[in-house]
């Protein structure tokens, strides 16, 4: 692996690390998924462009609940499925959260505009 590939390989597992915990906690925000559900709202929204691996996903659902933003229960359906669920310290976190994307989305166009 030549120096770019080092570069882009760490520098895109760190975008996405953060990134991928922000998006979770979106699409708890519409509601309890379990982690396949919400894998595959990923793939949907993204054309399969990006999307957490299995592992990865779980990795951050653990450290979410962890943290205390997410909750975990379990639902006995045709098979049982742990489900995933915002607590209200998640609500309040991700509240903020939204404003600090905001920034950050608005820098970039900023950005691109100077580019251009």
């Amino acid at each position: 692996m030549n120096k770019k590939e080092k570069a882009l390989r760490k520098l895109r597992k760190e975008i996405r690390s953060g990134i991928y915990s922000y998006l979770v906690l979106r699409i708890l925000e519409n509601g309890e998924m379990h982690g396949y559900a919400i894998r595959k709202l990923f793939e949907s929204l993204t054309s399969g462009k990006f999307v957490p691996s299995e592992g990865a996903l779980y990795d951050i659902l653990k450290s979410l609940q962890k943290q205390g933003l997410v909750e975990s229960f379990w639902v006995m359906d045709v098979r049982p499925r742990k489900c995933y669920r915002l607590t209200e310290l998640g609500k309040e976190v991700l509240e903020e959260i939204k404003g600090e994307i905001n920034l950050l989305k608005d820098l970039i166009r900023r950005l691109e505009e100077v580019r251009e």
